[in-house]
C-alpha cells in the first residue's frame, strides 16, 4: 500500500513540475506586452534583411516528436529543442525502474523463504537450504512470508503499470509540445479593444477585434467580438 501510494504521489509530483514549466515555457514564447488598450506587434525581422533573407522558420512535426520518444525517451523533447525536460523523463522512468528492482528482489527474496519453511514444515525437506534464507526474513512466519511475497508481487505489477504510463506521458509530452510550437504568434498581429456599436453584432457595446496583417492594404483577416 505504502509503495503504490508512493507511486502515485510521484506521478503527481512529476506532472505537477512539468505542466507548469510546459505553461510559463509556451507563454514565454507567445505573450508581448500590452500598449494602452492596443497590442501591436510590429515586424522584428525585415523581410530584406541579408542575413535572414531566404532562411524559413523550422517546422516541427509531431508524429516524428512522438515517434522518436516512444522508441528513445527524450528524444522527442531533444527534437523540440526543450533540453530541460530530458532530465525529468529520465528521473521518472529511473525511478520506477528502481522501484520495480527492488520490488522483484524482495519479491524473490520472500518466495524463496516461505517455499523453504514451507517444505520444511510439510515434508520435512530442503532443511539445508534455511541457511540461505536472508537473516531478516528468518525470524518470519509461513504467513507472514506469504503475505509479504503477494505484496511485493503486486507491486511489481504496479511499477510496470507506472513506468509505461511514464513512457507514454514522454511521448504525449514531446508530441504535444511540437503541436504546440506550430501556434507562433505572427509580428503582423494587432489586438484592441474598441468602444461603440458593433457592425458585425449590431449592437452597442465594447468590441475585442484581432487584426492580422502588415498594414490596412494587406489585410488577412479580422475578427470581432462584442460584449
Amino acid at each position: 500500500m505504502k509503495m503504490r501510494i508512493f507511486l502515485i504521489g510521484l506521478w503527481g509530483f512529476i506532472l505537477g513540475i512539468t505542466l507548469p514549466l510546459a505553461a510559463s515555457s509556451q507563454e514565454g514564447d507567445t505573450l508581448r506586452l500590452f500598449a494602452d488598450s492596443t497590442l501591436r506587434i510590429p515586424d522584428v525581422v525585415s523581410d530584406t534583411t541579408p542575413e535572414k533573407a531566404g532562411k524559413e522558420p523550422r517546422e516541427y512535426n509531431p508524429r516524428k516528436a512522438a515517434i522518436r520518444s516512444a522508441i528513445i525517451p527524450g528524444w522527442g523533447q531533444v527534437y523540440n529543442r526543450k533540453y530541460w525536460k530530458v532530465p525529468i523523463v529520465y528521473g521518472a522512468l529511473g525511478t520506477t525502474a528502481g522501484i520495480f528492482v527492488y520490488n522483484l528482489k524482495n519479491y524473490k527474496d520472500t518466495r524463496f523463504a516461505y517455499r523453504v519453511k514451507y517444505n520444511m514444515r510439510v515434508n520435512g525437506t530442503d532443511s539445508t537450504l534455511f541457511p540461505k534464507i536472508k537473516d531478516v526474513l528468518k525470524p518470519l512466519s509461513e504467513a507472514s512470508l506469504r503475505s509479504y511475497r503477494d505484496q511485493f508481487r503486486r507491486d511489481i505489477d504496479y511499477s510496470v503499470i507506472f513506468f509505461l504510463i511514464m513512457w507514454g506521458l514522454n511521448v504525449v509530452d514531446a508530441a504535444v509540445d511540437s503541436h504546440l510550437k506550430s501556434f507562433d504568434v505572427s509580428p503582423d498581429l494587432s489586438l484592441r479593444f474598441k468602444p461603440g456599436r458593433s457592425e458585425i453584432a449590431g449592437t452597442t457595446g465594447l468590441s475585442f477585434i484581432v487584426q492580422i496583417g502588415k498594414n490596412s492594404q494587406y489585410k488577412k483577416g479580422m475578427w470581432k467580438s462584442n460584449f
